[in-house]
C-alpha cells in the first residue's frame, strides 16, 4: 500500500526514536528495559508499517510503543522478577517454626513482636486471617486453607499479599519515627 524502502525506514526510525524511547522510558522507568521495547516497538513496526498511512506515523508508532510497554509490564516475568522489595521478605520456604527462612521471625527482628501482632491484626481481610494464623498462630498454608475453606494457592497469594501490606506499613512507620 504505502510500501518504505529499507532506507525510508530508517529515516523513520532516526526521526521518532527519541520519542518511542521517551514512550517506553515513561512506562518502565528503566533506561535498559527502555532502549529493549524501543527496539521492539520499531521491529514491530517494521513488518507492519504498510497497514499505516504516512501522515500517522508519528501517532501509530506511540501506540504501538504504548501497547509493547503495556504488554511487557503485565507479563508474569515483569511481575515476578522486577517487584520491588522481593527480596526483602521471601515466600516461606521452610516450615513455619524454623528460625532461618520464617517470614514471621524476620519481621519480628525488625519491627518488634508487639508492633508486629498490631499491624497484623490491623490488616483488612480477607489478608487479617490468613495472616494472624500465619505470623501469630504459627500455622502452615495447608492448615490455613483448611480452616478458612480456600485453597492453598489461593491461601499463599493473600498470604503475599498481606506481607506486602505489612512491609508498606512498617516502611511508613518508620519514615515517621
Amino acid at each position: 500500500m504505502w510500501g518504505l524502502t529499507n532506507e525510508d525506514f530508517t529515516g523513520l526510525m532516526q526521526q521518532y526514536q527519541r520519542l518511542v524511547y521517551t514512550v517506553c522510558l515513561q512506562f518502565v522507568h528503566n533506561p535498559h528495559t527502555a532502549e529493549d521495547l524501543t527496539q521492539d516497538t520499531f521491529l514491530s513496526a517494521f513488518s507492519a508499517i504498510d497497514r499505516c498511512e504516512p501522515q500517522y506515523y508519528k501517532q501509530w508508532l506511540v501506540r504501538v510503543a504504548a501497547n509493547k510497554c503495556k504488554d511487557h509490564l503485565k507479563s508474569a516475568w515483569v511481575r515476578r522478577v522486577e517487584a520491588p522489595g522481593d527480596d526483602a521478605m521471601p515466600e516461606p520456604s521452610t516450615s513455619p517454626g524454623s528460625d532461618t527462612g520464617d517470614p514471621a521471625e524476620q519481621l519480628a527482628n525488625r519491627a518488634g513482636a508487639e508492633e508486629l501482632a498490631e499491624l497484623v491484626r490491623a490488616l483488612r481481610e480477607p489478608y487479617g486471617r490468613i495472616a494472624v494464623l500465619y505470623f501469630l498462630e504459627h500455622k502452615e498454608i495447608a492448615e490455613i486453607a483448611a480452616l478458612v475453606g480456600r485453597p492453598p494457592a489461593t491461601v499463599n497469594s493473600q498470604l503475599w499479599r498481606a506481607k506486602n501490606l505489612l512491609r508498606q506499613q512498617i516502611l511508613e512507620r518508620r519514615q515517621r519515627e
